[in-house]
């Protein structure tokens, strides 16, 4: 009779094994770079609904997390990549490290972010890189505000402008580009020899641009025009401690003197777990994760079912006429123009 008992135990041990397994939650490995953010309960629905443990792995800037992804393509070291905006979309395809995917999704975004008609890398989000300026630095001085790129070469905003490297930061080299479409292959290089004789500042990266030398959100710094985005003044208010009424900052969104950055997501090339890779990429691209995106990114929506946070909508700022580039154009060049800016610039 114990020994009968015994062996139905084992035997329910033996048939409840795989159900048990089963139930393990498998893992999604995605990669970002720094400035990745989401919040914990929209990522927790996401791991409930399909019983997944989704690990973000940040890998830098997004230029350091492109690079990372191109050198691992023959054993990635994620399912999932986001965050290769147009200014390296070329070079992330050229690699080959995406594998196409049509997510249903894009019934809901416009044709306009839509920028591989492959499909192997879908639009998730959008900004314009554009001028900031600390408001009371210029209202207490009677500084007029620069209108157009070429107003930087007066001598009146010597020493007044920071920006980043467009060779480390992809903000930098969206800037860089708003001044190719301004000026043209033939001038551009002759615009920034006349930035650095006017007093150009250069840094590598986006944060220290903007919380070390920008007097307008650390305080302290001496320049109080910074390349930022033109949603940072949504961030100021939203951040302020203590509470602010109005933004201590502002973003010039004159013709031309914004690039409009779009952000991407794509499924790698040899990704261990394709159907949950696919169904992350759906839920990036559907109104919950995108309604999230803009109070913890600072970016717009593509979903146009998204609705914007009130914050959002009272505080952040789009350009009605951002300049463009062909992303062909792009791809033919990046790489000869960010050469020839350190040259003039830099050296």
């Amino acid at each position: 009779m114990k020994r009968s008992i015994l062996f139905l135990l084992l035997f329910l041990c033996l048939a409840l094994l795989p159900a048990c397994r089963a139930q393990q939650p498998a893992t999604l490995t995605v990669m970002t770079h720094d400035d990745f953010a989401i919040s914990e309960e929209v990522i927790a629905e996401f791991e409930q609904a399909h019983n997944v443990e989704v690990v973000i792995l940040r890998s830098g800037s997004v230029g350091e997390a492109l690079n990372k992804a191109i050198l691992s393509a023959e054993a990635p070291l994620a399912d999932v990549f986001y965050g290769v905006d147009n200014t390296f979309l070329s070079r992330a395809l050229e690699a080959g490290i995406f594998e196409p995917y049509e997510s249903p999704r894009l019934a809901d975004i416009p044709d306009a972010f839509e920028l591989d008609p492959e499909h192997r890398a879908l639009p998730v989000d959008y900004g314009d890189v554009c001028l900031n300026y600390d408001i009371a630095w210029f209202e207490q001085r009677g500084l007029p505000l620069p209108q157009t790129l070429a107003d930087l070469l007066d001598p009146a905003y010597r020493g007044l402008l920071v920006v980043e490297n467009p060779a480390t930061s992809s903000t930098g080299l969206s800037f860089l580009l708003a001044t190719i479409a301004a000026f043209g292959e033939d001038g551009y290089l002759d615009y920034w020899a006349g930035l650095r004789a006017n007093g150009l500042v250069v840094v590598d990266d986006w944060g220290t641009a903007y919380y070390t030398n920008f007097s307008g959100s650390s305080g302290r710094g001496p320049q109080p025009l910074v390349v930022s985005y033109a949603s940072s003044p949504a961030a100021e208010v939203i951040y302020a401690d203590p509470p602010v009424e109005t933004a201590p900052t502002a973003a010039i969104t004159a013709p031309g003197t914004c690039y409009r950055q779009i952000e991407f997501v794509g499924i790698l090339r040899g990704a261990a777990n394709r159907p949950l890779a696919e169904a992350f990429v759906d839920f990036m691209l559907d109104t919950r994760f995108q309604e999230d995106m803009p109070l913890q990114m600072f970016v717009y929506p593509v979903n146009q079912r998204a609705a914007l946070p009130p914050e959002f909508v009272r505080w952040a700022q789009t350009a009605e006429q951002p300049a463009s580039l062909d992303p062909a154009l792009i791809a033919a060049n990046r790489e000869r123009w960010i050469e020839a800016w350190t040259e003039v610039v830099l050296r």
